[in-house]
């Protein structure tokens, strides 16, 4: 239910996150990504996200979402600069742990992760491509107040083709809401 949650804090990634990047590796978290990756793609993805939260450039950060009031880690979010295609924007992507799943937790953490790009000021746009066969996070992105833009092709992971919607949201207008009335979420409180 969205409204299960209270509110979600984003930390930024560190060395200590190793273990939750583990976690989040298992296959029914992966099935729409191309599946679990092998240790030594582990260690290389959090070296990039550890690398990623240090760069104070704009260029994106990675972030473990922790769950407020009670301080447990749910699991994690990021954004970063698109690269390929069109216009200069983020991209944003996230996963939460299976015991958090359906409670809201990564709607308030992407709507959260929205204010950090926007802080970060380098693009108009964030966008997510989740596959068009991955229900929950397409709800996410609609509750997260992002608009549609169509399918399209997208290759992750490299040498992967999959059939993604392109979602938009502009960082430069008020961040709202999803059209259709959902109860709950994360307030905004600290957006700027």
């Amino acid at each position: 239910m969205e409204n299960d949650i209270s509110a979600v804090r984003l930390d930024a990634w560190s060395e200590d996150d190793a273990e939750l990047l583990r976690a989040l590796n298992a296959p029914e978290l992966t099935e729409h990504l191309g599946g679990p990756e092998t240790e030594e793609q582990l260690v290389r993805r959090h070296r990039r996200y550890v690398g990623l939260s240090a760069d104070g450039t704009g260029a994106g950060r990675m972030f473990r979402i922790t769950l407020e009031p009670e301080g447990v880690v749910a699991g994690s979010i990021g954004f970063w600069v698109r690269g390929g295609d069109g216009e200069p924007a983020y991209e944003t992507g996230w996963s939460v742990l299976p015991g958090f799943q359906g409670r809201g937790v990564a709607t308030a953490a992407t709507r959260a992760v929205a204010v950090e790009a926007r802080r970060a000021g380098l693009h108009r746009f964030l966008h997510a491509y989740p596959s068009t066969e991955n229900a929950p996070s397409n709800a996410v992105c609609r509750k997260a107040g992002f608009d549609l833009l169509g399918e399209r092709d997208f290759e992750y992971p490299p040498g992967h083709l999959m059939r993604c919607n392109d979602w938009r949201l502009d960082l430069t207008g008020p961040l709202r809401r999803a059209r259709q009335s959902s109860p709950g979420g994360r307030d905004l409180r600290n957006a700027p």
